[in-house]
């Protein structure tokens, strides 16, 4: 049976009857878990079986595990993990390339151990002076071929424990000068800067599988429309510019960075472009509007899920944990 281009979350750490039968007539492509579904990794595991027994198949789950601010399975039962920020206290560039992609290793086991298979990092988000905070510390760095070189080790960290990164914010969020959770950011910065500066980590990148929009307004590419929802930045810069042919999913359309219903939302991102939606918040009737107005995966958004759910590593790299464990955090006080 063929899954419905959405991915869904859910309210608590089981499902209720509801959701069981909601998902199982819907068939959402993907899950989503945060912070409310996770309560120990006895628990997580039970939840990802049996949102993958709803549908049918191994359907992947995804969730936003950063470190820093951005984390949803967390201590006591999870190790804490640094945001992006803090590897640049490493001085040596070789050495803090080695360190970030070790702790995504470390992130993809804890994941991987009870049923998550997506982690929506790394963050390629390039601040720059006077940018809201939303991104904040979970940039690699104020510099794009430094955020490139270290979100390509979070990535290549997270591949190798069988966990697939998603890039994000597509185009590019480091600009905005408001949180896209609350209010609709405008860029207003030329092709050209966009070019020198934002795109760039997201191009150095396009091989990865999956990949986020931004609920961002670029005047110099679409001034009607924020990122999600425009044909012109999905098809003409997201696709042709940056060369990303993989999985492009949206943001959470739950955000109040966009406007209209749900429906309207979730169809107008699949006019534009964008292969999977994404909802976030477990709300029945608004996954019920989106399931409604969304296509089933097929033609090249099936090809295109195929190929990322394709590169999942069912057989991770190798890893002593706890010498893992120790070598980041001694790299971190050493150099911090």
């Amino acid at each position: 049976m063929t899954s419905r281009a959405f991915i869904a979350g859910c309210l608590g750490t089981s499902l209720t009857p509801d959701e069981r039968a909601f998902f199982r007539d819907a068939r959402p492509w993907g899950f989503i878990l945060f912070r409310r579904n996770t309560q120990s990794p006895e628990q997580v595991a039970a939840l990802t079986a049996e949102m993958r027994e709803t549908v049918g198949w191994q359907a992947p789950i995804l969730i936003d595990q950063e470190g820093g601010r951005v984390q949803r399975m967390g201590p006591p039962n999870w190790p804490k993990y640094p945001p992006a920020w803090a590897f640049l206290t490493i001085n040596d560039a070789v050495r803090q390339r080695e360190i970030v992609r070790l702790s995504a290793r470390l992130m993809a086991h804890d994941l991987k151990s009870v049923g998550i298979d997506v982690d929506c990092l790394p963050v390629l988000d390039v601040p720059v002076a006077g940018s809201h905070d939303v991104i904040g510390d979970r940039a690699y760095a104020y510099e794009p071929d430094q955020v490139a070189r270290l979100g390509r080790a979070a990535a290549e960290g997270l591949l190798a424990g069988g966990v697939l990164p998603v890039v994000k914010h597509m185009p590019g969020h480091g600009r905005a000068r408001a949180d896209s959770h609350h209010d609709l950011p405008v860029v207003d910065a030329t092709l050209d800067e966009l070019r020198a500066h934002d795109f760039r980590p997201f191009r150095h990148l396009a091989d990865m599988p999956l990949a986020m929009t931004a609920h961002v307004v670029f005047t110099a590419l679409d001034p009607k429309h924020p990122a999600t929802v425009s044909r012109k930045i999905v098809r003409g810069i997201m696709r042709e510019e940056i060369g990303f042919d993989g999985l492009i999913m949206t943001d959470d359309i739950s955000m109040k960075a966009l406007s209209g219903t749900f429906e309207a939302k979730a169809r107008a991102a699949v006019r534009a472009g964008v292969d999977v939606v994404l909802h976030c918040h477990g709300i029945m009737e608004e996954m019920v509007a989106i399931a409604g107005a969304v296509p089933e995966m097929t033609g090249a958004r099936a090809r295109r899920a195929a190929a990322a759910l394709g590169r999942i590593r069912h057989e991770p790299e190798p890893l002593d944990v706890t010498a893992a464990r120790a070598e980041v955090a001694g790299a971190l006080a050493l150099d911090g």
